[in-house]
């Protein structure tokens, strides 16, 4: 016989996982004693939110499950956003919170997740795929299959199990955990979107988030070369498609370049093709310039949001879009299409957005200067706020894969603990973080986490003492602000030493440059806050 803390335990270690991050309490002592006699390490988070996002982070970059933990009532409420920020990543996370014994249930009981006190299977239910208690030790071989196909197949996503104190410590008979089950869907509107294409004179791709989930980079670019497609991102989807290539006119919507803007603007597409995108408002800004475009080819998982943004007939390709897209080739006729030359828009992005500020740096020069320094493989993750919109348009990506942002639930700090968890994922991969001086009010702490990790991560946050979209929005759509300026600013580069981080204060493009060159010489990780400008115009106006 074993204890179902050790099964839980030996199943989070066949699914690849050997880090699990989140925060003790007494509902759960039991697991993390046995990840301790398992051999699997117990990430200590500094607030269950920011072990969600860790846990998101190690799953995205080690394509495996994730797994983050938080005792039963608050230590589950709080990791609720978290779950949201994972749904809208797909990242395929296992969020375990304690429950109170079930033998006690409907007394009046501390941190209670019954339905008598704070029903977290309830809660857990809109921003998870799948959410179950475990009321019986018999039901656990069935929740952990089903927990697990939920979460790694399909669309991917977050999942939830609250498990009982006394679930926990009861013995179970071993058993050996299901395998999962897997097939490969291929759409049946293939021929109708090879005939789209062919007939498609001005045909434009828009590639967002999801490209990411199914790492559709390869089959993206090839079909864009067999048909000579021009490409523009989304702002969730920068990075799918490199752009240093000559189809590229970078990112369009919120943070988008001038040429994708001047592109859309002046060519009204006969059909777009829409690779992994809710085409949300965010990444729909500029879009529609010339026209609706005359058809639409949707590559996506879900029907959820198709033909809903444009009134255009709509030829839904369902399933994993690189396998669609691989069919696509698979069966397409030799290309005959002429070469697509767009030159006369390509542009360098000139950076100056603002007038200057003694003792502050352009943010968009910022992220010039980032690109500059940081290798192209680098993995970085963008924080959400106007930093990492002026990173989507002035920070181009050399590498398909190396940049994560979310541009549609878009939880501030989210970043920070994404970029932990996917350092510790893999260790050797060069990670970044941008943010934000407000995100890192929110969740700078988790900081601490990777300090103790001893994590070699780079986070460079972009400080003007504000909350730069909301205030930047307000100012000049409604000609007012209020409640978005700080009294008293964040020290970034002290906050770092006060946790055992290096830190780095930063006015001027010399001081950006000398602060990178001494932090590759620095174990664990390292603030670089650059003070940026007050009264800059970020790219975000646009969405009103």
């Amino acid at each position: 016989m074993t204890k179902v803390s050790s099964m839980i335990v030996q199943f989070i270690k066949e699914k690849g996982c050997t880090k699990v991050f989140g925060i003790p309490g007494k509902p759960v002592v039991p697991l993390i004693l046995a990840m301790k006699a398992e051999g699997v390490d117990f990430v200590l988070a500094r607030h269950e939110c920011g072990a969600g996002y860790m846990a998101a982070g190690y799953a995205l970059q080690n394509q495996s499950l994730g797994v983050a933990i938080g005792t039963s009532g608050p230590g589950g409420t709080n990791m609720l956003t978290a779950a949201a920020q994972a749904l809208a990543f797909h990242a395929p996370v296992l969020f375990i919170t304690g429950h109170p014994p079930l033998g006690l249930s409907g007394k009046a009981l501390g941190q209670d997740s019954s339905m008598f006190g704070t029903d977290l299977v309830e809660l857990f239910k809109p921003v998870t795929k799948f959410s179950a208690k475990v009321e019986s030790k018999d039901m656990l071989r069935q929740l952990l299959q089903h927990a697990e196909e939920q979460a790694l197949t399909g669309s991917k996503g977050p999942v939830h199990l609250s498990v009982p104190l006394d679930i926990l410590v009861s013995e179970i008979e071993p058993f050996e955990f299901a395998k999962l089950a897997t097939d490969t869907i291929v759409s049946g509107n293939i021929n109708s979107a090879i005939a789209a294409l062919d007939a498609a004179e001005r045909p434009l791709m828009l590639v967002g988030k999801g490209a990411h989930l199914s790492s559709a980079y390869g089959p993206i670019k090839e079909v864009a070369e067999h048909w000579q497609i021009p490409v523009v991102t989304t702002p969730g989807g920068k990075g799918s498609f490199v752009e240093t290539h000559p189809l590229s006119l970078g990112a369009l919507g919120l943070g988008g370049t001038e040429a994708a803007a001047a592109y859309v603007k002046e060519r009204k597409s006969d059909l777009l093709i829409v690779v992994g995108s809710k085409l949300s408002d965010m990444s729909t800004v500029g879009l529609l310039t010339a026209g609706e475009p005359d058809k639409v080819l949707h590559f996506d998982w879900h029907a959820n949001f198709v033909g809903k943004t444009l009134e255009s007939e709509t030829i839904f390709v369902q399933g994993d879009a690189g396998t669609n897209l691989q069919q696509l080739l698979a069966q397409a006729s030799p290309s005959s299409v002429s070469k697509v030359d767009l030159t006369a828009y390509l542009q360098e992005e000139t950076g100056q957005t603002a007038e200057p500020e003694d003792g502050r740096l352009s943010s968009a020069r910022t992220a010039q200067v980032l690109r500059e320094l940081l290798p192209h493989e680098t993995i970085v993750y963008g924080d959400d706020g106007s930093h990492s919109f002026y990173t989507i348009k002035h920070f181009k990506t050399h590498v398909p894969g190396t940049f994560r942002f979310d541009d549609v639930f878009g939880a501030m700090g989210n970043g920070i603990g994404l970029a932990i968890g996917a350092k510790l994922a893999r260790p050797d991969q060069e990670i970044a973080c941008f943010t934000g001086d407000g995100c890192l009010f929110m969740h700078g702490t988790e900081i601490a986490a990777a300090v103790d990790e001893e994590a070699d991560l780079l986070f460079v946050v972009f400080n003007n003492e504000m909350l730069d979209m909301v205030d930047k929005g307000m100012k000049y759509n409604l000609g007012v602000t209020a409640g978005t300026r700080y009294s008293k600013g964040i020290h970034a580069a002290q906050f770092a030493e006060s946790i055992g981080a290096a830190g780095f204060r930063c006015a001027t493009e010399a001081e950006l440059v000398e602060a990178y060159e001494v932090s590759r010489g620095i174990k664990g990780p390292v603030i670089i806050e650059v003070l940026v400008n007050k009264e800059e115009v970020p790219p975000t106006l646009g969405r009103g």
